[in-house]
């Protein structure tokens, strides 16, 4: 990411360089806007604007919370600059330490494929595994063998080496021997280096660079160093490279993109300032919270991916509102105040919708939902609180330069006449609208689960070049789908190992290994995919014949099992949570329970062509050569839960940006037909706007190498295009046309109630000032002559010729 980028640079270069950008808004908005002021024709008093006073005659305030804040930011802007600053350079300095931090969460945390695996990893001193693979000549090479045993020995003198494992010594072989360290064809050998826990990177490095000397010691041989750890290591500087190129690719398309819709550099700058900010204390809280819990290194580039495109939505909403306000004819002062009485309100409650959308993570015992729904709720905040304080801030100091359109915003356009032509056909719409996006999302239903391992790198990564070698040329070596932890003596565990052997869907069983005391393992081989259908039952059929002893079921077939139960059991329950919390605060909102039930239905028919997309691209492969990966021939486990939470959040939050519209217009006396022409009218080009720098953003994020980060980022931006351009703009309309003022309804005590606890943020909008009295008066015309009507029946225009014949 941009500020990863800048971390690189010594300290006093970033503190420079984070400075620079804010330091030259300031003062160009100070010092240019003076020039700009100078040159432009002498206004009368009452059109002079200070940045303080309004004009005579006028309420000098807006009532209410958010006005209030928006003045107090704007009255001291440069002490809110200073604050957002220093959080920008501790983001940078302190919160671009999170990569390191970062580690490998457990989908199914508390199942019992996770105990299995932690009864293991507590009796073996090993905590990951260092693995080289040496290819070219020979084993038996002498050369090669003398390179081999020699780094052996001296890795095995370095810090955190438990042991190491070669084709040429049995005794440290491990588990198979040293002839299964030894491909079929004869012409390359794993060296295997077991790592005690707790090891930092800097030994892992050391060994690398010492294995990677045998290809210098011995002529004609190529050393290629992997395993889990080194695949740990190349997962978070990619993570981190990615988030960085999808930034640096994306904030350039996002300012000229809002350089078109502004028609100015001015207005345009501003929500990118604001995002920078933001995505910095979005940063600092990931690292707070990186302090009490494991992030998975995917959190990393989800919350910042979140905060960048919530920054630019939510500033972009203000500038644009402020831009109307201006427009209007507000000094100003008075169209910062405006803006966050109006936009602000806004901006507030959809944030408080994407955040309850992201608690129904919480609701999951996986780390990685509840890390990703932590930092997904402290990101929403850091934005939210963004775009109602530095926003206003950034608006003191370049409200002036920033141009404002001639006149309110037309009340017809294209927006206005595709909401009367839905009207007129509300039902053929709505049903045609229902139907694609329901075939869209019938592919999902064929989704599987999968659980990536080296796989979700490019082939080209270390790591995953020396997964694929030992799948194709060391078959002893391949992790078996199914592992049994046995606590038992390990005559009684060998003698469930043949028990085991007989079980329907068992290919082979390897022989039970002891790990400590009575505690041992059984790999269990199945035939085909290691995590499909076949491998799943043989975990069930495991787990329902236990032998009479205490056994755990483990591995990726036993992880994808238990990941399932997780989503059945609690999955109900985080829908039900976000539902319920969605629904109440539109009603809140809105005072209706038909436009909330709705708006929920719709959010689903969204989702559902989102992940539909998901899967026909990353499990079916389409435009797989485009995206440039491999299908895995199955979704992520734990992707289709972090989809639904994101694209329901952005989903409902464009929701908002319309009903907030819609209501107001409502409350001012239109009725619901003329109220949705005018709402999307006015709000149709910027939901669209922001929704195109959103999909811009997801694009930039989905176009690095992790294919967890592509997933997401070609989820969420379908699933942005989809909501902005056929709900919102088709369906919403066509919807509310069917239902007409049903839309409004609720039960007399529900009206009652929402009455006294409504959501409705008492603002006193006061008139704006009238520019007319102010202009000069037009010098009287001479009466022109009247013409005879022998002349005036020779005028073309029939309404001209009457008017003239009807003179005296």
């Amino acid at each position: 990411m941009l500020l990863t980028l800048l971390g690189l640079l010594p300290r006093p270069r970033r503190i420079l360089l984070l400075l620079i950008p804010l330091l030259a808004l300031a003062g160009g908005a100070a010092f240019g806007g003076r020039s700009l002021r100078r040159s432009r024709p002498k206004r009368t008093p009452e059109q002079q604007d200070t940045g303080t006073a309004q004009p005579a005659g006028v309420p000098p305030r807006c009532g209410g919370v958010l006005a209030a804040v928006g003045r107090v930011c704007f009255r001291h802007r440069r002490w809110v600059l200073a604050v957002w600053g220093v959080v920008l350079v501790a983001g940078v300095l302190i919160g671009g330490r999170v990569f390191d931090s970062a580690g490998t969460g457990t989908p199914a945390a508390g199942s019992e494929s996770a105990r299995g695996s932690a009864l293991v990893a507590a009796a073996d001193p090993a905590a990951g595994t260092v693995t080289a693979v040496v290819d070219g000549p020979r084993v038996d090479d002498p050369a090669v063998r003398s390179a081999v045993t020699s780094a052996a020995r001296a890795v095995a003198a370095l810090p955190g080496v438990v042991s190491v494992s070669d084709a040429y010594d049995g005794s440290t072989a491990g588990t198979a021997g040293a002839s299964a360290l030894r491909a079929q064809d004869g012409r390359a050998s794993l060296v295997v280096v077991r790592m005690a826990d707790g090891t930092v990177d800097r030994e892992v490095n050391a060994v690398s660079a010492r294995l990677d000397g045998i290809g210098q010691a011995a002529s004609g041989a190529r050393v290629t160093v992997g395993g889990d750890l080194v695949l740990s290591q190349e997962v978070k500087q990619q993570t981190a490279q990615d988030t960085t190129f999808g930034e640096l690719v994306t904030l350039p398309i996002v300012l000229i993109v809002m350089v078109l819709v502004f028609g100015g550099f001015a207005a345009a700058s501003l929500p990118l300032i604001g995002a920078v900010a933001s995505v910095g204390g979005a940063l600092l809280a990931i690292f707070g919270f990186s302090r009490i819990m494991t992030l998975d290194t995917s959190v990393l580039p989800i919350a910042t991916v979140l905060g960048l495109g919530l920054s630019i939505d939510y500033a972009l909403l203000m500038v644009n509102r402020f831009r109307e306000e201006r427009g209007r004819g507000a000094s100003v002062t008075a169209a910062v105040e405006r803006t966050s009485a109006t936009a602000g309100r806004t901006v507030a409650f959809s944030g408080v919708t994407v955040a309850v959308a992201l608690s129904g993570l919480f609701v999951f015992t996986s780390p990685v939902f509840r890390a990703v729904g932590a930092a997904g709720v402290s990101v929403v905040v850091i934005t939210v609180a963004a775009g109602l304080t530095l926003v206003p801030a950034l608006l003191g100091f370049a409200g002036h330069r920033i141009r404002a359109p001639v006149g309110p915003v037309p009340d017809d356009g294209f927006f206005a006449r595709t909401v009367r032509r839905v009207q007129r056909r509300a039902l053929p719409v709505a049903l045609a609208a229902v139907a694609l996006l329901v075939a869209a999302g019938a592919p999902f239903l064929t989704a599987r689960a999968h659980t990536a391992g080296a796989d979700v790198l490019p082939a080209s990564f270390a790591s995953r070049s020396v997964a694929d070698t030992v799948q194709q040329r060391f078959p002893q070596q391949i992790p078996a789908p199914v592992t049994v932890v046995v606590e038992a003596p390990q005559q009684q565990a060998q003698r469930y190992a043949r028990q085991v052997a007989e079980l329907p869907g068992v290919s082979g069983v390897r022989p039970a290994q002891q790990v400590a005391g009575n505690l041992s393992t059984v790999d269990v081989l199945v035939a085909g995919d290691p995590q499909g259908a076949r491998a799943q039952s043989v975990v069930g059929e495991l787990r329902d014949h236990r032998g009479g002893l205490r056994t755990w079921v483990t591995g990726d077939a036993a992880s994808v099992v238990d990941f399932k139960q997780e989503i059945a059991h609690r999955g109900p329950i985080a829908f039900a949570l976000v539902a319920c919390g969605t629904l109440l605060l539109l009603f809140l909102m809105t005072g209706s329970v038909v436009v909330p039930v709705k708006a929920l239905l719709m959010n689903v028919l969204s989702l559902g062509c989102s992940l539909g997309a998901l899967t026909l691209v990353f499990q079916h492969g389409w435009f797989s050569g485009l995206l440039g990966f491999t299908p895995a021939g199955g979704l992520e486990s734990y992707i289709p839960v972090l989809v639904f939470s994101f694209a329901f959040g952005l989903s409902m939050d464009y929701e908002v940006f319309l009903l907030s519209r819609i209501k107001e217009l409502r409350d001012e006396g239109h009725s619901c037909a003329r109220a949705v022409e005018l709402g999307l009218q006015r709000s149709g080009r910027i939901i669209n706007s922001a929704a195109l720098l959103m999909v811009i953003v997801f694009a930039g994020f989905a176009a690095g190498q992790m294919l967890m980060i592509k997933e997401m980022g070609i989820a969420l931006a379908v699933a942005v295009a989809v909501d902005a351009t056929l709900v919102r703009c088709l369906l919403v309309p066509a919807a509310m046309s069917l239902f007409g003022e049903f839309n409004w309804w609720a039960p007399r005590p529900l009206k009652w109630l929402h009455g006294r606890v409504g959501l409705r943020e008492h603002v006193v909008l006061p008139p704006l000032p009238s520019l007319r009295p102010h202009l000069p008066a037009l010098p009287q015309l001479p009466q022109l002559p009247q013409l005879p009507p022998q002349l005036a029946a020779r005028l073309p225009h029939p309404r001209v010729r009457g008017a003239a014949a009807a003179k005296p």
